[in-house]
């Protein structure tokens, strides 16, 4: 995320890391997962417009992924409030591959099923945010557990970002937990833990989300979610809410 600073080593706050899950749309289905809401910043607050991912199912198990964030931010430490200018993130366009899935389902339950997972998502960063140039690269390799109403992932990678005019290219190591469980079959918990280390002159992040989603039918998830950082590198706090539908398209 862009956010003005009094130095130029921290004169852009990298945007923070996201785990992903390991569900594949079916082939021909898109899925738009947007999300709205309000941050804190450690010096300028934002409202998030959205934060966006496409998903296409291209084959039973590849997918096509477009992630980015728009956000209405503010520009001084005096006037924290003062949300005067759209900023853009890098756009990540991905394929997510799944190379291994073993569920095994209970035949007293057909809604029951025990299972591994495992894949990767991987693809170029497109320069789309303020002051950026040259494409830079993002993957992660994805272990799933799915354990009755327990849906567990971890995703651990690395990524090299486009470079910034001002504090040149971020690279690092990320990985995170997403977590789901399923309360009905109209309700789920949501949650998240995820950090990155940078070998570039980025701070270190650590953070999670916590939250509730409601789907009142098969194409459509509604949620709430808030955000707490645990490092210098995260914004302090935040709440989003999400919406996302998905559709057939062949």
């Amino acid at each position: 995320m862009l956010l003005l600073a009094p130095t130029v080593a921290n004169a852009r706050r990298h945007p923070q890391f996201e785990p992903t899950d390991l569900e594949l749309e079916d082939p021909g289905t898109t899925e738009l997962d947007l999300q709205f809401g309000f941050v804190k910043g450690s010096d300028a607050h934002r409202i998030v417009m959205p934060d966006f991912e496409l998903d296409l199912g291209l084959l039973d198990n590849l997918e096509l992924d477009i992630d980015g964030t728009e956000s209405i931010k503010g520009a001084a430490d005096d006037h924290p409030l003062v949300l005067d200018h759209n900023s853009f993130d890098n756009l990540w366009v991905s394929l997510k591959v799944g190379l291994y899935d073993d569920h095994i389902y209970d035949s007293k339950d057909e809604d029951a099923k025990d299972g591994w997972a495992v894949g990767f998502q991987v693809g170029p960063k497109i320069p789309t945010g303020v002051d950026e140039h040259g494409l830079g690269a993002e993957g992660l390799f994805l272990l799933g557990r799915h354990e009755g109403a327990v849906h567990l992932v971890l995703g651990i990678g690395g990524l090299i970002d486009p470079h910034h005019t001002a504090i040149g290219r971020p690279y690092g190591l990320e990985g995170g937990l997403d977590l789901e469980y399923d309360l009905s079959d109209k309700w789920a918990l949501l949650g998240e833990l995820a950090g990155s280390i940078f070998a570039s002159n980025d701070p270190r992040q650590a953070g999670g989300t916590f939250g509730v989603q409601y789907s009142p039918t098969d194409k459509l998830d509604l949620a709430i979610v808030g955000a707490y950082g645990f490092l210098d590198g995260n914004d302090p706090y935040g709440i989003f809410f999400g919406i996302s539908p998905k559709a057939s398209i062949w």
